[in-house]
């Protein structure tokens, strides 16, 4: 198969990549090399792949790019590029609108002209749900749960875009859901928690698992936004990408369709009183951090109900919360170098 990947050298991108390499596929990477660690992990595909891989320097904010691209017989398009956190959205909004609702609506436009039979993957973000103020939240001592919601938060959920960023994933998340129901296109929507694992470059304030892990073995500066017993389900990359997979070979099913997508109830874990504890595990020492104001839109708690996902496509998590945190730090150990 034909592999094209927005993002496809950014953290989630660059796995998908190396996953379709290893199957033989041919992949495509599209990519404006913006974000830390990116020019390290194409390094990376290009060792193993050879000329199975083919880059393209570009951004999805430029359709006519995109366009050029873009291969009429592509049989997958993952669609993984975007403007990634919250605070940087509130800063500077219309970037925030530029990169993530039109250059989904871009990317949407391009493969409808070039590739239309292609299943087009979208990843959204469970913040299209945003405070969620309606939803009981109990405070226990090291973490929040919801009151009414043991397994988690349905994709039934009303939708409540809160901040830039959730207005412009969630304008993304539609149009895509929508391009299958007025074109007949085979999109899927999956609305991503918190995915972790190797090649992530974490930064403060995108994709704090790794951030922690990286700052934690190197002996840098914490900070805690709110009182770190804020709860996120957690999902190991490799089980993301079985999710894909899953989708892809259910496409029937899939096309058209919106799945939550996450570590569910048995993947869970508060991001600083319980994931500190594991790192105090694992560097063997106490770990110091500070403590700040909550973001504008964080949740106290957000635990994706994975059901449907189960149901539709027979998928579930298989990585562990202890299981995923111990890999992550093992790669950082093995791969200090990376993260001058």
């Amino acid at each position: 198969m034909k592999i094209f990947i927005t993002g496809g050298a950014g953290f989630i991108g660059c796995n998908l990549a190396h996953h379709h390499l290893t199957r033989g596929d041919t992949v495509v990477v599209f990519d404006n090399l913006s974000r830390k660690g990116t020019p390290s992990n194409l390094e990376w595909l290009r060792a193993e792949a050879g000329e199975r891989l083919s880059f393209v320097r570009g951004d999805i904010r430029d359709f006519d790019a995109l366009r050029a691209a873009l291969a009429p017989d592509v049989a997958r398009v993952y669609h993984m590029a975007g403007q990634v956190a919250v605070t940087t959205s509130v800063v500077d909004p219309r970037e925030d609108f530029e990169i993530n609702a039109l250059g989904t609506f871009n990317v949407l436009e391009a493969v409808r002209a070039v590739a239309p039979q292609a299943i087009m993957f979208y990843a959204s973000t469970n913040k299209v749900y945003g405070g969620m103020e309606e939803v009981v939240v109990v405070e226990e001592a090291t973490r929040y749960r919801y009151r009414d919601f043991p397994q988690g938060i349905p994709e039934s959920q009303t939708l409540d875009f809160h901040s830039p960023y959730g207005c412009s994933k969630g304008a993304g998340d539609q149009y895509v859901r929508d391009y299958t129901r007025i074109y007949g296109m085979r999109t899927v929507v999956f609305r991503q928690s918190c995915i972790y694992g190797t090649r992530q470059f974490g930064v403060e304030d995108q994709g704090w698992i790794a951030h922690f892990c990286i700052a934690a073995r190197l002996g840098r500066p914490i900070s805690i936004y709110g009182n770190g017993k804020q709860v996120r389900d957690i999902l190991w990359i490799e089980d993301l990408i079985a999710a894909y997979q899953a989708a892809a070979e259910r496409i029937d099913v899939a096309a058209g369709r919106i799945y939550n997508i996450g570590g569910g109830p048995e993947n869970t874990m508060s991001i600083w009183t319980e994931c500190g504890a594991i790192l105090s595990r694992l560097a063997g020492r106490e770990i110091p951090v500070t403590y700040g104001d909550w973001r504008p839109g964080d949740q106290p708690v957000y635990v994706s109900d994975i059901r449907k996902a189960e149901r539709e496509l027979g998928w579930r998590p298989k990585v562990s919360v202890e299981e995923g945190i111990g890999r992550l730090w093992r790669w950082i150990d093995a791969n200090p170098g990376l993260f001058g």
